[in-house]
C-alpha cells in the first residue's frame, strides 16, 4: 500500500525533500532563541551591559527571521507537494478505471468510486501536507528542545522525559481504540453517495411519484449513520485535549517549583529558568502535533487502503502477447461456451452455447428477461472472457486479438443508452473522432435520427444535458445507433436498442442496415418479433441456453416457445416475457 502510493509523488520529489528540510531549518532556529534570550538575561540585564543586550538582541532578529523564510518555504513547497500528490492519485485511479473490465467495474459501486477520488484522495493530501510538515517539525523541534534542555539543567529536564512517555502512552491507546471507527465511516460515506447520485439520477421519477419525504428519510438515514460514527471516533479523541493540558500545566508548576529553589540555592540562573520553561512549551506543543499528526493518519489509514485498492485493481482482461491487429471479417462461431460473471459459480449464465453466424447476416436474438441475450453478446467485443469454450470472431479466438482493435470492429449500443454533455456532433464523434460532419449526418439518416436533429433550433450543434436528460428515450436510441454506425464496423449489436421507438421508425431502421451495410454482422436483441422476423436467422435464448436456431419460418415450425409468442403479438395480447420467457 505504501509503495503504490509513494509511487504517485513522482514530480513532486523536490518539494517533498525540501518541505522538511525548511521545516528542521525552522525548529533549529525557534530552538536559538531561548538559548539567546537567557544570555539576555543572564549576561545583559543582571550585569547592566547594554552592548550585549543590542548584540545577542540583533542575533535573535536574524535568526526569527531566517525561521519564519524557512516556515513560509516550508509552507509552500508542503502544499506544492501534497496538492500535487492528490492529483496524482486521481489521476492514476482514473486511468486505472478506464482499463477495468466489466467484471471489475461490477466489483465497485459508482458511489463508492467516486469517494475515493474525493473524500478519500482529499483525506490522504492533507495526512501527506502534515506529514511533510508537522511529522517532521514536531520531532525535530521535541528532539532538539529536550537535548537543549538536559544542557542547562538535567534534573529538571527529566521531568520532561517522564511527560512525553505518559502522554505518548495515552495517545497511542487513544488511537488505537478511535482507529476501527475511522476505518468503517468510509463505508458509510459510499452510502451517502450512492443516495445523493440515485436522487439526483433519478429525481424526475421522485417527483413523477411524490416521493420526495421518502427520499429525504433515506438521506437522513445515510447522513445520520455517517455522524454517529464521527461522534463515536471523536468522543474517544476528545481525550486529546484534557490530557495535553494536563500534562503542560504539570510540567509547567514542576519546573516553576524546583526552578525557583535552585535559583535560591544559585544551582539555577533566571535566565536559565525561562528557557526552560520555553523549551517546556516547545516540548509539550510538539507533542500536541504529533497527536494531531495520529488522529489525520489514522482517519487516512482507511483511505489510503481504498485508493490503493484502486490503483492496484487488476483487469482479467489483458491483451495476449503478440496480438492480432486485423480482424478479417465479422463472422462469429460459440464453441461450447460456458459463462459464469463469478468463479466458482454453481450454475453458469450461459451453457453450452455453440453457434456459428456467417459474416455479412442478420441474426434476430429473442428470449425472456433473464434468458442470458446480454451476457451472450458481451462475449463477442470480450466485454466478459467465458470460462468455458472459446469465441470466435473472423476465423480467431477473441482472446488473441488487441482489445482496442477488437472493439473498434465490434459496435455495441447497450440496452441502457448513454450520452455525454456536449453537442449532437460531439457525441456522434464518439464512434470516430475523425468524421466529418456529412459522415455523421449520413450515420443519423440510416438510424433515422436526422428528420428530427433537423427540427432542433440548432440542428446538430443542438446541445446534450449530462445523460441526455433533454432528448426523448426514442431519440436517445436513435442517436447512439448513428454513433455505432459512425465506427463502420464489421459487428453491429444491438442489445434491445430499438425498445423505444415505434414499429414503422424501427422497420424504417432495418431496412437501411439491409441496404447500406450488407457486409456488416448484425445481431439484433428485441422482444418484438416483428423486429427480427426479416433476420436471415433467428437465435431463441431460454435460462442461458440456445432453445432454437433457424429462419423465421423453420421457428415457426419447430419452436413452440417461438411459435407461442409470435401468435400472442400477432394476436395483441402479449409479449415474449408473458407467454414465452418462463417456459
Amino acid at each position: 500500500m505504501l509503495k503504490t502510493l509513494a509511487a504517485q509523488v513522482k514530480e513532486f520529489k523536490r518539494a517533498s525533500v525540501l518541505t522538511p528540510c525548511f521545516m528542521i531549518l525552522e525548529v533549529i532556529m525557534e530552538m536559538i532563541i531561548p538559548f539567546l534570550m537567557a544570555s539576555i538575561i543572564d549576561d545583559g540585564v543582571e550585569k547592566g551591559e547594554i552592548t550585549h543586550i543590542y548584540t545577542v538582541g540583533a542575533c535573535m532578529v536574524v535568526v526569527a527571521a531566517i525561521g519564519l523564510f524557512a516556515g513560509v518555504m516550508g509552507g509552500k513547497y508542503g502544499a506544492k507537494a501534497s496538492t500535487g500528490f492528490a492529483r496524482n492519485l486521481r489521476k492514476a485511479m482514473y486511468d486505472n478505471i478506464q482499463t477495468f473490465s466489466f467484471a471489475s467495474i461490477d466489483k465497485y459501486s459508482t458511489a463508492g468510486l467516486i469517494t475515493r477520488l474525493t473524500t478519500d484522495v482529499t483525506n490522504l493530501q492533507n495526512a501527506y501536507q502534515m506529514i511533510l510538515r508537522m511529522f517532521t517539525r514536531a520531532p525535530a523541534s521535541l528532539i532538539c528542545a529536550m537535548i537543549m534542555a538536559f544542557s542547562i539543567n538535567a534534573e529538571l529536564a527529566t521531568i520532561y522525559l517522564v511527560a512525553v512517555l505518559f502522554l505518548g502512552g495515552c495517545l497511542c491507546l487513544i488511537m488505537s481504540r478511535a482507529t476501527k471507527y475511522f476505518q468503517q465511516v468510509f463505508q458509510k460515506y459510499d452510502d451517502l453517495n450512492a443516495s445523493v447520485q440515485e436522487n439526483i439520477t433519478g429525481i424526475r421519477v421522485v417527483k413523477a411519484y411524490v416521493r420526495e419525504d421518502y427520499e429525504k428519510q433515506k438521506f437522513k438515514g445515510a447522513s445520520g449513520s455517517v455522524y454517529r460514527m464521527f461522534i463515536k471516533a471523536e468522543k474517544i479523541l476528545t481525550f486529546n485535549a484534557p490530557l495535553m493540558q494536563l500534562t503542560v500545566y504539570s510540567c509547567i508548576l514542576g519546573i516553576s517549583w524546583l526552578g525557583a529553589k535552585m535559583i535560591v540555592s544559585d544551582s539555577l540562573t533566571t535566565g536559565e529558568l525561562m528557557s526552560l520553561l520555553a523549551y517546556c512549551m516547545n516540548i509539550l506543543m510538539s507533542l500536541m502535533m504529533l497527536s494531531m499528526i495520529f488522529v489525520m493518519v489514522t482517519m487516512s489509514m482507511a483511505s489510503a487502503r481504498r485508493v490503493s485498492e484502486v490503483i492496484n485493481e487488476k483487469t482479467d482482461l489483458v491483451n495476449p502477447e503478440n496480438p492480432l491487429l486485423e480482424v478479417k471479417d465479422g463472422s462469429i462461431r460459440f464453441e461450447h461456451v460456458n459463462f459464469s460473471y463469478r468463479k466458482g459459480s454453481k450454475e453458469p449464465v450461459l451453457k453450452d452455447i455453440d453457434l456459428s453466424i456467417r459474416a455479412g447476416e442478420t441474426i434476430g436474438i429473442i428470449g425472456g428477461t433473464g434468458s442470458a441475450k446480454s451476457s451472450l453478446v458481451n462475449l463477442i467485443s470480450r466485454l466478459y472472457d467465458v470460462t468455458e469454450g472459446a469465441v470466435y470472431v473472423g476465423g480467431e479466438d477473441v482472446r488473441r486479438y488487441d482489445l482496442d482493435t477488437l472493439r473498434n470492429e465490434v459496435s455495441v449500443v447497450l440496452q441502457k443508452n448513454v450520452l455525454f454533455s456536449g453537442t449532437i456532433l460531439d457525441n456522434l464523434r464518439w464512434g470516430d473522432e475523425n468524421a466529418t460532419e456529412e459522415e455523421c449526418r449520413r450515420a443519423c439518416m440510416l438510424a433515422c435520427a436526422d428528420e428530427f436533429i433537423q427540427k432542433m433550433p440548432d440542428g446538430y450543434e443542438t446541445y446534450i444535458e449530462q445523460g441526455g436528460s433533454n432528448v426523448s428515450g426514442g431519440q436517445k436510441q436513435r442517436l447512439c445507433i448513428a454513433r455505432a454506425l459512425l465506427k463502420k464496423p464489421k459487428i453491429l449489436i444491438l442489445d434491445d436498442s430499438t425498445s423505444a421507438v415505434d414499429t414503422a421508425t424501427d422497420a424504417k431502421i432495418r431496412k437501411a442496415f439491409a441496404e447500406e451495410i450488407p457486409d456488416t454482422t448484425k445481431l439484433i436483441i428485441a422482444q418484438r418479433i416483428s423486429s427480427v422476423q426479416n433476420a436471415d436467422r433467428i437465435i431463441v435464448m431460454e435460462n442461458g441456453t440456445v432453445h432454437g436456431f433457424g429462419t423465421h419460418e423453420e421457428l415457426l415450425e419447430r419452436d413452440q416457445i417461438y411459435r407461442d409468442v409470435y401468435e400472442s403479438q400477432m394476436n395483441g395480447s402479449g409479449d415474449f416475457d408473458q407467454n414465452g420467457g418462463d417456459r
